[in-house]
């Protein structure tokens, strides 16, 4: 039998709580049939169900600010890590559904997989009047979803500790770093567009077509992800409407949502 691939996920503080994770657990069962162990980083274990493998939150030490926590996630590069040395893993945030089979996840062959973060957003031409801040932009990797070798590329928290002031300077969030670390080396790699899908951009309709049709999963899609807002706690509650974004009857991805 081939070697469990690993699950992560990361719970900290009260924005969610164990039942997020434990949904999170569900989906990845209902969508998963390889071997697996699914692991949550959590500063909380309270409630997280049978199935799921607590552990501390993996170390960044004086270098995490008070407050600040868009650079938690390059933990997950650490020596905290290295009982996992060598396994394959799969981040999932947590506000997210698994909408299809993700063992394509784990069959690709590269780097560093990552959802390309334009492929979530619609074009943005002003951009354009700063053709190398554009370039970096296209390259940048979403985390939301992204596969790696653990212990295999240490370099990026080993470069954000030589100085974590400077990098918090020059990169606005984490994503930006890991991606221009993983690019340099040439081990950045995104996954196949279609995959992991926006809710407002890719599921819901532009403009007035979503006032004649409900939000529907584009053809491919495995993942759907809530980049921007509304947020996925939004939509669920039934809130994150506007006057030119009508959310309409979402009972497909409810029931992938809840099981």
């Amino acid at each position: 039998m081939a070697d469990p691939v690993l699950i992560l996920t990361m719970k900290w503080g009260t924005l969610y709580g164990a039942e997020d994770v434990n949904r999170l657990a569900r989906q990845v069962r209902r969508n998963l049939s390889r071997p697996y162990r699914f692991i949550c980083f959590t500063d909380d274990s309270t409630g997280i169900g049978e199935g799921v493998e607590p552990l501390p939150l993996p170390d960044l030490g004086r270098s995490l600010c008070p407050g600040d926590t868009r650079w938690r996630k390059l933990a997950l590069f650490g020596k905290d890590l290295e009982v996992f040395a060598d396994a394959t893993a799969l981040f999932l945030d947590l506000d997210l559904v698994v909408v299809d089979d993700l063992s394509p996840f784990f069959d690709l062959q590269g780097g560093v997989f990552m959802i390309r973060d334009d492929d979530l957003f619609r074009p943005k031409r002003l951009r354009g009047l700063r053709p190398a801040r554009d370039r970096f932009l296209h390259s940048v990797g979403n985390s939301s979803v992204f596969r790696y070798e653990v212990g295999a590329h240490d370099y990026i928290l080993d470069a954000y500790l030589q100085d974590p002031a400077a990098a918090r300077r020059a990169y606005e969030i984490s994503q930006q770093f890991q991606s221009a670390q993983l690019a340099a080396r040439g081990h950045l790699d995104y996954w196949p567009r279609g995959w992991c899908v926006s809710f407002k951009n890719d599921c819901v309709g532009r403009g007035p077509r979503s006032w004649w049709a409900d939000p529907a999963l584009p053809p491919g899609a495995r993942i759907v992800v809530f980049a921007g807002n509304p947020k996925m706690g939004d939509v669920f509650a039934g809130r994150g409407q506007t006057w030119y974004r009508r959310i309409g009857e979402i009972d497909w991805l409810r029931q992938a949502w809840q099981g």
